[in-house]
């Protein structure tokens, strides 16, 4: 069965790491971004890292960084994955020498297809577009987009994000087909501080929608 990775982002608690470990979560998000009020420093991230089991992902988040500070950042965490959610290029997000994902802000009338071509031609280590509700600042902020404009054929892997929550990350999955999920303010109880139990039910609604997409895909057979 395929099955739809699962990316909680803003951790910023040790009680809110191993929580989001225990209900699924295949790769867990630390804001570097001194903007975002789920922001946390390179050691505090690199300490919330260590309580990671192997293959549960750490992903570093930067928003238009110095070139030295993310550098620190990915020799600090090396196992990292890195994201970038600014106005970065991509010499500036090949610069680490790591794999990343790239966010692409869905405005109207952004044209998905060429940025994603244009990214892939000029990326060696682009791993997945992250796609995220347009918003002032950086960011979704929890805001949902018009997921039917995300066409059927982007050249690369897609993780949804923006507003996503266990009510409606079901209806997410079986529409779009993510590579992965990505959730933040969904599953939280105030600003950097996650809920157990909203983590489980978004776990949970994702395996239930990876589920029915694969009976419905056996139906069709």
């Amino acid at each position: 069965m395929s099955r739809t990775r699962i990316k909680i982002c803003g951790l910023t608690r040790e009680v809110d790491v191993d929580a989001a470990v225990e209900a699924g979560a295949d790769a867990l998000g630390f804001n570097l971004w001194p903007g975002s009020r789920r922001h946390v420093t390179i050691e505090r991230a690199s300490e919330l890292v260590r309580r990671l089991p192997p293959f549960v992902t750490p992903v570093l988040l930067f928003v238009n960084a110095a070139a030295g500070e993310v550098a620190a950042a990915a020799a600090a965490v090396p196992q990292a994955l890195l994201q970038f959610h600014g106005d970065e290029t991509p010499t500036q997000c090949e610069a680490a020498g790591r794999p990343y994902l790239r966010a692409a802000r869905m405005a109207e009338g952004f044209d998905l297809l060429d940025f994603a071509s244009s990214w892939r031609a000029e990326s060696a280590l682009l791993q997945a577009l992250l796609l995220d509700a347009h918003v002032e600042g950086y960011g979704g902020a929890g805001k949902v987009f018009d997921w039917s404009r995300i066409p059927p054929s982007v050249p690369c892997p897609v993780v949804l994000s923006g507003g996503l929550n266990p009510a409606n990350v079901t209806d997410g999955v079986q529409r779009v087909r993510p590579f992965a999920v990505d959730v933040s303010s969904g599953v939280e109880q105030g600003k950097g501080v996650k809920d157990a139990a909203l983590m489980r039910r978004f776990c949970q609604a994702v395996r239930e929608a990876d589920a029915q997409v694969e009976t419905g895909s056996a139906a069709a057979r």
